[in-house]
């Protein structure tokens, strides 16, 4: 297993490893009630730089984390998309956050593809899931563009015991078939 900090290029995005330059338009979509409504909800900057440096700590102990998403064309942060098991987490999870105005646009599933080929290549998993709350219909459809099915719920580990999340996803062999 490697886990060089990488970069991604897809077509229309860069994946790179946070950086502080994306702090500001991190703590606006942290701040922003409907992007971050699914992801433990809005936070005022200080609590959302504390989750920026977990994220960007978890490079630094793990090996991976979520990738800062850079629109190429505009050279803005626009997301946060994945790999992601923090202790106690229900599996081997490849993660999506978009900012309002970048929904919409095909890049969490372009990103997610690009981030899910990247963790079954560099981390020796064999599956990978999505924590989905079942409200949250729009990352449902991601995922099942993805290839991954609902597998089963699970709460997820403190401070969030209180969410139960469906649990979409696949093998590795699976995911391999389709890219085939």
């Amino acid at each position: 297993m490697t886990t060089a900090v990488a970069t991604i290029e897809t077509t229309r995005l860069l994946l790179r490893p946070i950086a502080r330059e994306d702090f500001d338009a991190w703590a606006a979509f942290m701040a922003d009630e409907e992007s971050a409504r699914f992801i433990g909800g809005a936070q005022p900057r200080a609590a959302a730089w504390r989750g920026f440096l977990t994220m960007a700590g978890a490079w630094t102990i793990q090996g991976f984390s979520m990738f800062s998403v850079i629109e190429k064309a505009s050279g803005r942060w626009v997301g946060r998309i994945g790999p992601w098991m923090p202790e106690g987490w229900p599996g081997t999870e490849v993660g999506w956050g978009l900012a309002r105005e970048a929904t919409g646009k095909g890049f969490a599933t372009e990103a997610a593809t690009a981030a899910i080929d990247w963790a079954f290549a560099n981390l020796g998993w064999s599956e990978v899931i999505h924590c989905i709350e079942p409200a949250n219909t729009k990352s449902a459809a991601v995922a099942a563009r993805l290839g991954s099915r609902r597998l089963r719920q699970a709460a997820l580990p403190p401070p969030f015991s209180d969410k139960v999340c469906d649990i979409w996803g696949q093998s590795h062999a699976e995911w391999m078939a389709r890219r085939r």
